[in-house]
């Protein structure tokens, strides 16, 4: 029923994109790691979007929605049912303005360098602290991303999001509950655009914070390797990878995935790795952590699809 439906989709004038079967999902990760989804997809609008979201919903078909697939593990099994990447949507649009603030609309398939780059260009603050974080503005929201003080939903005021059924509403950002690393917004809800709030300053002073927190970002992560971001949530009041390189795990190795050398907290695909190793030494150094200072990490990496068949 999936093929042939999608198929039929396909040849409807509404949709225009990209489809394939059984496309291995190692090719769409910054980890380069992942096996093929039933069906993956890319939408090139929204009435496409709106289309093949009411078709997957209306036949029980599992969606996964993926950005620029960063902060994921795909299992090497990989993904039953269908991925809806939204690299398509993309853009940036001033909307609003007074003398202090400038209002954007932001597509969430806008990659989140972008943003912060056309914020530093055009003299908008309040996003410095998001330079050199990987990934789209729909996945950053997602995750409420942050650093060196900085987090996304200092500047929301509102997103715009679609259902299963392919409906379109408004969320106020003040109805949305953000935590750390993460929101309440349901996962049935794909997100579209938001809308944020910034302040107007001189570009030369929001230009010297990003390049500021840049170089401390190339010193202290190894964002040149593939990767996917932090692998564990920081304690509260406590770094994660200082307590992975506390007890001992920086240069631990399972197969071609190892545990950065640079920042402890990131785990590294240093040739051909697989989901199951990387899964395997995220359990390793979570129970040395756990018998050796007490403490439960928690993933901050979202790991998803099936593991590979036996025999």
């Amino acid at each position: 029923m999936m093929g042939g439906g999608l198929k039929d989709i396909v040849a409807d004038s509404l949709f225009e994109g990209e489809m394939k079967y059984r496309e291995p999902m190692s090719r769409h990760t910054s980890l380069k790691i992942g096996g093929p989804a039933d069906f993956f997809a890319v939408p090139a609008n929204l009435p496409a979007l709106a289309r093949l979201i009411d078709y997957l919903g209306r036949n029980d078909i599992p969606i996964l929605l993926l950005g620029a697939g960063t902060n994921i593990l795909v299992r090497d099994g990989g993904i039953t049912g269908a991925v809806v990447c939204l690299s398509s949507l993309r853009g940036i649009e001033a909307i609003k303005e007074d003398s202090e603030h400038i209002w954007l609309s932001v597509q969430a398939g806008t990659l989140l360098q972008s943003l912060v780059m056309h914020a530093k260009r055009h003299g908008y603050a309040g996003i410095e602290g998001l330079a050199g974080i990987p990934g789209t503005v729909g996945g950053a929201i997602r995750g409420n991303a942050g650093s060196f003080g900085y987090e996304i939903k200092d500047v929301i005021t509102s997103i715009e999001v679609m259902d299963r059924q392919g409906k379109i509403e408004g969320l106020r950002a003040k109805d949305i509950s953000f935590g750390y690393r993460t929101t309440n917004i349901p996962h049935a809800y794909v997100l579209l655009r938001s809308t944020m709030k910034l302040r107007k300053e001189k570009p030369s002073d929001i230009s010297a914070r990003v390049e500021r927190f840049l170089a401390v970002k190339r010193e202290r992560q190894p964002i040149w390797e593939p990767s996917a971001g932090c692998v564990f949530k920081n304690p509260e009041g406590l770094s994660a990878g200082k307590l992975i390189e506390e007890v001992g795990c920086k240069g631990m190795r399972r197969g071609d995935i190892v545990v950065s050398s640079i920042h402890a907290n990131f785990f590294i695909n240093a040739g051909e790795g697989c989901a199951a190793d990387f899964i395997a030494l995220m359990t390793e150094v979570t129970e040395k952590v756990r018998i050796t200072c007490g403490i439960n990490l928690e993933p901050e990496i979202q790991i998803v699809g099936r593991d590979r068949a036996k025999g």
